[in-house]
């Protein structure tokens, strides 16, 4: 990664702990939004959006619905991802900000890359490349895909806020386009 992205990044953490929740850990973070990936992703591949509701700000369920009515039957496979296919997770953007109101809030966006086995296309639309790795001798070869996701996790600091990290953006690249 860019190492001034690391750094500011890593001052970011800091300031949320110092200013926000001085137990907050990286660490811990990154495993559960690990977590809630999966569980999100499973849901969202299985069309279950009842069940976001409380993991999922409203504005993103709306979008996904309109969106994942439309997918067809391999890209709907291939948002799953189990908890141990997932190859590399880091962090992005880290914000801290305030509304108008005096509301604070952090959002911090994760980046997955996963294996799937869905039946997708070589060549998926926008004709960008999928990677692919095969598992086994060539009777019984496996073919997998290693998919990205991009999930915004936000929660709100303000004083009495419920302490929960919410997803506020859900991205699939070539697959919830």
């Amino acid at each position: 990664t860019n190492p001034v992205a690391w750094l500011r990044t890593r001052f970011y953490y800091l300031l949320i702990r110092l200013y926000f929740d001085q137990e907050f850990r990286i660490e811990e973070f990154t495993r559960g939004a690990k977590q809630a990936f999966s569980v999100v992703s499973k849901l969202l591949s299985q069309c279950k959006l009842d069940l976001l509701d409380e993991l999922v700000s409203a504005e993103v369920l709306q979008v996904l619905k309109e969106k994942i009515s439309s997918l067809p039957d391999s890209h709907r496979d291939a948002l799953a991802a189990d908890m141990d296919a997932i190859m590399y997770t880091t962090e992005g953007d880290v914000h801290i900000y305030y509304d108008d109101d005096g509301m604070k809030f952090v959002s911090i966006l994760m980046r997955f890359w996963y294996l799937n086995g869905a039946n997708l296309p070589d060549e998926v639309p926008g004709e960008t490349r999928v990677f692919q790795i095969v598992f086994g001798d060539e009777s019984t070869k496996e073919k997998r895909h290693l998919l990205t996701a991009n999930y915004e996790f936000r929660r709100e600091f303000t004083e009495g806020a419920k302490p929960d990290w919410t997803i506020t953006r859900i991205e699939h690249p070539r697959l919830l386009e």
